[in-house]
C-alpha cells in the first residue's frame, strides 16, 4: 500500500497567513486560495473589496499548479507553445499558481488572485510558508 502525504486545514491557514502577511507588506490584500493534490479547494479567503471573479480566478490558478506539478504561468507558457492545451479543462493558464510539494511529490498549490502583478510573488511566500515549516525534518 501506498502511504501518500496530505495538505491539511491547518496547513491551508499557515500558507495564507503568509500570503496574506506578505500581500499586507506591499499594501495589497489578495483572494487565496489553497487546494489538494487533486485541486479540490482546501481553504478560501476573499477580502470585502475584491470582485468575485477573483474567487474562480485564484481557484484555478491553484488547481492548474496543482494537477500539474507546475507554477500557474508555467502553463501559459506551455499554451503559447500549443495553443491546444487550452482545451484541457478547469485549468487556467494566468501566473499566480504555485505548486506544493514535499518529498518530491506536489500534494497542492497555493495561489492569488485579485492583486495583478504581485499575485505570483505573494503566492510564493504562502507555499515557501509551508516548506520553510518542515526544513530539517522528515515529516
Amino acid at each position: 500500500m501506498r502511504m501518500k502525504p496530505a495538505l491539511t486545514l491547518e496547513d491551508a491557514i499557515k500558507m495564507a497567513a503568509a500570503s496574506k502577511a506578505a500581500g499586507a507588506k506591499i499594501k495589497r490584500e489578495p483572494t487565496i486560495a489553497v487546494v489538494d493534490a487533486g485541486g479540490h479547494l482546501l481553504y478560501l479567503e476573499r477580502p470585502d473589496h475584491n470582485g468575485v471573479n477573483t474567487v474562480e480566478l485564484a481557484t484555478l490558478k491553484a488547481r492548474t499548479a496543482a494537477v500539474r506539478g507546475r507554477p500557474s504561468g508555467a502553463f501559459a507558457a506551455r499554451v503559447q507553445e500549443k495553443a491546444g492545451f487550452l482545451m484541457m479543462p478547469d485549468l487556467l493558464a494566468v501566473e499566480g499558481g504555485i505548486p506544493i510539494h514535499h518529498d518530491k511529490e506536489c500534494i497542492g498549490a497555493i495561489a492569488v488572485s485579485g492583486i495583478d502583478q504581485d499575485d505570483e510573488p505573494v503566492a510564493k511566500a504562502g507555499a515557501a510558508a509551508f516548506g520553510s515549516e518542515r526544513q530539517g525534518t522528515n515529516s
